[in-house]
């Protein structure tokens, strides 16, 4: 499998797991557009970067904004922030035995109102990563 579908595909693939739908917490992947207002749901956007350390790695980004309804503070996005965190921050994904994908320390910041949405409030949660392995 090439790098940037494989990493895409086994970082979608952890909101996929029973332990993460078990957090009842909805998860797409970018480019949806959310039909109902004042859902809370999280979307998940990988960038890759461009290459990592060698050839054979890759480093970028995981972008993941957190819409919750609008008006209840902020106590719920930090909620889930913390929750993408025990799935995601410093922890490593062993996809496969070709490679790895190695994630360091998120940071979470607070959007407000989303532009598109007014019913939702927006925060972003953000993650690096590398991608290490054969290909």
């Amino acid at each position: 499998m090439d790098k940037y579908s494989a990493v895409t595909q086994d970082v979608l693939s952890i909101f996929g797991t029973p332990a993460w739908k078990a957090e009842n917490i909805k998860t797409f992947p970018a480019n949806f557009v959310a039909i109902e207002p004042g859902n809370e749901y999280v979307r998940v956007t990988v960038i890759p970067g461009g290459r990592g350390i060698n050839r054979r790695s890759l480093s970028g980004i995981l972008i993941i904004d957190i819409f919750i309804p609008a008006g209840n503070g902020q106590k719920r996005a930090s909620f889930i922030a913390d929750k993408l965190d025990s799935y995601l921050d410093s922890k490593t994904i062993s996809a496969s035995n070709d490679y790895s994908i190695q994630c360091s320390q998120s940071a979470l910041s607070f959007s407000g109102i989303d532009a598109d949405n007014p019913t939702l409030y927006r925060a972003t949660y953000t993650i690096p990563f590398n991608l290490f392995g054969v290909f």
